[in-house]
């Protein structure tokens, strides 16, 4: 494998105004529920990595809403089931939190290769569902974030 994921990705926590979240089921990894995530390709800004994310994994144009950096960031070990996308020897990501404030739930489409399916959750249950630590936390941050 010659293009390796850069390691620096973005989360993207999408949710409503009455704290409804988005989660979508992860196709290769059954019973993970995760917000939209994905690497940053090169040249990229952060911002761009979360719209083209946001569009390729739920259908949605993240510039039609409130798209929004929260300036955090979490530093990881990569799951070793998932290492080898990345060169030899990258063994941690760093992580950039975004929210996106849509004005209701919308229906979303889902790329099949990535997410098997999706659902709005109040943001105490999807805080819980999350596989990911960071995830979980993130979306816990909504209330202090309105």
């Amino acid at each position: 494998m010659t293009d390796y994921k850069i390691p620096v990705s973005v989360l993207v926590v999408i949710y409503t105004s009455d704290l409804q979240v988005l989660l979508m089921e992860r196709a290769d990894a059954p019973g993970f529920w995760q917000s939209v995530t994905g690497s940053q390709n090169a040249g990229e800004t952060l911002e761009t990595t979360a719209i083209r994310e946001v569009r390729e994994e739920t259908g949605l144009d993240a510039t039609r809403y409130a798209l929004q950096d929260w300036a955090q960031q979490t530093r990881y070990e990569i799951y070793p089931r998932w290492r080898h996308r990345y060169a030899e020897g990258v063994t941690h990501n760093t992580e950039h939190v975004f929210g996106l404030c849509l004005p209701e739930v919308q229906a979303i489409t889902l790329s099949p290769r990535e997410h098997t399916q999706y659902a709005w959750l109040p943001w105490q249950i999807a805080a819980d569902k999350c596989f990911s630590p960071s995830n979980a936390a993130a979306i816990r941050l909504l209330t202090s974030r309105l």
